[in-house]
């Protein structure tokens, strides 16, 4: 196993990892920076304001982008198995 190989492993890890948590960092980060903007606007200094908001979308997010992740993450791990034995060989 070359050195090559071992980066183009971990790179297409790190691409893999950074496409399935993307979804959700986004929403979360979206629905904070209007959660925050209200608290901005209101006056509501309250910690716990942000937190069901997110769960909520983080729910959604799941929801519809989960078979896709799942599917994603699925072929991921297939090509990894698949390509095993080439990578000790």
């Amino acid at each position: 196993m070359t050195p090559e190989m071992v980066m183009d492993l971990a790179y297409k890890g790190m691409r893999m990892s950074m496409i399935v948590a993307a979804p959700v960092l986004f929403v979360t980060l979206f629905i904070g920076l209007l959660v925050s903007l209200f608290q901005a606007a209101t006056q509501i200094n309250e910690s716990t304001l942000s937190f069901i908001p997110k769960i909520i979308g983080v729910c959604v997010v799941l929801v519809i982008a989960g078979p896709l992740i799942m599917e994603m993450l699925v072929d991921y791990t297939r090509a990894l198995f698949t390509s095993l034995p080439a990578l000790i060989g």
